[in-house]
């Protein structure tokens, strides 16, 4: 279970450099969008690839990828609206729109981006199987661009340096007990469950790629998003290929 734990960090330990970095020096704008677009290649291969087409093989039937699909979306879409009353709507704006947020919607927005990636990281240790090493790095590569985004915003909205390492401590410390959780809690379940739980997770991720960092990455990188989008999932599916 230490291991679970151990991998959900490392694989979240990508959000503390990409707020170091952005902390250290000044990123554009355009910069930003294009590598958040490259973000969100890579998180759309891995739901394809090591989410979706994992749970239909481990399912006996399509009904649980389905059900796990848009209950993920669903579950997703309400936290988030909730989480957007309370004033955490921009969480991951590069500009500064977090200013007039609020500082615990906030850091709730963002771990509740994390927890199904995360979850799903320690379901592929579940079997006594070793880490799924393409989940490990697309979670790991897509990080990179959210903390830059998201650092970039928040220091302009005005929160200092210490308050957002502390942030990025925090939400690696989330996600590595929801990998602890996704190992521990779903270690002796059926096949059927964990397909249900790959396709939640999927869809979860999925509603939050076109809530937060598509929009996001298209309003600052203009027409080449798609190029680096395209970049992003062909890195993704090389990795998942090599597996």
């Amino acid at each position: 279970m230490a291991e679970a734990f151990a991998w959900g960090l490392l694989a979240s330990s990508s959000l503390l450099i990409g707020g170091l970095l952005a902390l250290s020096i000044r990123i554009g704008s355009r910069t930003l969008g294009l590598i958040m677009a490259f973000g969100s290649g890579v998180l759309i291969s891995a739901v394809a690839y090591e989410l979706v087409l994992e749970a239909f093989n481990t399912s006996k039937g399509a009904d649980d990828v389905a059900f796990g699909l848009f209950a993920g979306c669903a579950v997703y879409s309400i936290g988030d609206a909730l989480i957007d009353r309370m004033g955490g709507a921009q969480r991951k704006h590069s500009g500064g729109a977090q200013q007039g947020g609020s500082g615990l919607a906030i850091v709730l927005g963002i771990v509740l981006d994390g927890i199904p990636e995360s979850i799903v990281l320690g379901l592929t240790l579940v079997g006594g199987g070793g880490v799924g090493f393409a989940i490990l790095a697309a979670i790991f590569l897509s990080n990179l661009p959210e903390a830059v985004a998201a650092t970039s915003g928040l220091s302009t909205a005005g929160w200092t340096r210490s308050r957002v390492v502390g942030l990025w401590l925090l939400v690696m410390l989330v996600s590595g007990l929801a990998a602890l959780a996704g190992f521990g809690l779903f270690e002796d379940a059926s096949p059927s469950t964990i397909a249900f739980i790959d396709a939640f997770a999927g869809g979860a991720i999925l509603t939050m790629l076109a809530d937060t960092m598509m929009p996001e990455a298209f309003q600052h990188g203009g027409k080449l998003v798609g190029v680096l989008t395209t970049v992003g999932f062909a890195l993704a599916f090389a990795l998942t290929s090599l597996e």
